[in-house]
């Protein structure tokens, strides 16, 4: 496991902590894995296609 540390906006946290007041999440911790995991399998194709385009954008411009 990998630790990060992030700044959410406070009604977002509120959100989260609320869903595991409720029981629906174990803990902060796994809300946040869950959350994440949905994101990335919901938006696997587009993101692969936004990093595709700002590489070749790299590769073709050399800008940052």
């Amino acid at each position: 496991m990998k630790t990060i540390q992030a700044k959410l906006p406070e009604n977002l946290y509120n959100e989260a902590a609320f869903l595991v007041g409720e029981g629906w999440f174990r803990d902060e911790n796994e809300f946040f894995i869950e959350a994440v995991r949905r994101y990335l399998e919901t938006h696997n194709h587009e993101l692969m296609e936004r990093f595709i385009r700002e590489d070749v954008t790299w590769g073709l411009h050399g800008k940052d």
